[in-house]
């Protein structure tokens, strides 16, 4: 979090040293950087970026699942000279008979083994990157309640507030995948906004009993909040474009477009 100036590279370079072994980083093309690259890998977690089309990326050696090790530097000086180099693992792959789909995508991955990760697994993977968006929607809208401004006139009580409504989302996202995990069951599945309500109506009661029965209570919580099922909003895929002309994405159409959902998983086709 910072200011409204401040750019988005500039917050993944204080974000990434939060990063720890056994994680997966994901991130968009817009972040790749040899720089944040090295800074990301150092820390140990394994990391799926995806790459602009126009990056060089020599085929250096290719593997039977049609990936193949490449090289990046951090100038084209470096490059020349051979040094500095950092091994990456790249994918290529198309997305068959999906619209809209881009011609090419291209990933970077630290996982070298491909038989750790095939590359179909990461390229399916990758696309699940778009529902940090749902969790900003629950944060938003449906946490924060509709069309409710944060309270708080000062920049530092902002902050406060915010790191709040994050704390009770995670909370609410732990509850949620606890019940999951009770019933084996997907959290995609459970509603966030059902949990809320679970945890809204229970809160009071929760404060008012003696700490020997609130293990019951908390049971009847993971209970309630497993009585209610959606549809998993994974391989949902929307239009994406602005309500107002003011940069170079797509305009909204009036009309709301149809929700569509496409399976990733089986529309991947690795470009060998």
């Amino acid at each position: 979090m910072s200011k409204y100036a401040t750019d988005e590279i500039t917050l993944a370079q204080d974000v990434v040293p939060a990063l720890r072994k056994g994680m997966l980083c994901l991130a968009d093309r817009f972040f790749p950087s040899y720089k944040l690259w090295q800074a990301a890998a150092r820390t140990g977690a394994d990391l799926l970026w995806r790459t602009r089309q126009n990056a060089r990326l020599d085929v250096g050696k290719r593997l039977p699942d049609g990936s193949y090790l490449s090289r990046i530097y951090a100038s084209a000086s470096d490059r020349r000279n051979q040094r500095k180099a950092i091994v990456v693992r790249v994918i290529e792959y198309r997305l068959q008979d999906v619209k809209d789909a881009e011609p090419i995508y291209r990933l970077i991955t630290t996982i070298l083994d491909h038989t750790q990760a095939p590359a179909k697994e990461l390229a399916a993977l990758y696309h699940e990157r778009w529902e940090i968006e749902t969790a900003l929607d629950e944060l938003k809208t449906h946490l924060r309640g509709a069309q409710i401004v944060l309270r708080s006139k000062t920049p530092e009580l902002v902050e406060q507030e915010f790191w709040g409504l994050l704390m009770a989302h995670y909370a609410i996202r732990g509850l949620m995948h606890e019940a999951a995990l009770k019933a084996d069951e997907d959290p995609d599945r459970l509603s966030f906004l059902h949990a809320v309500r679970v945890v809204q109506r229970r809160m009071a009661r929760y404060a008012a009993i003696p700490p020997r029965q609130r293990k019951v209570l908390y049971s009847a919580v993971l209970a309630e909040i497993l009585q209610e099922r959606v549809v998993s909003s994974r391989n949902r895929v929307n239009f994406r474009g602005v309500k107002r002309k003011m940069s170079n994405c797509n305009l909204r159409p009036r009309k709301r477009q149809r929700t569509r959902r496409v399976v990733v998983a089986k529309q991947i086709k690795i470009v060998k």
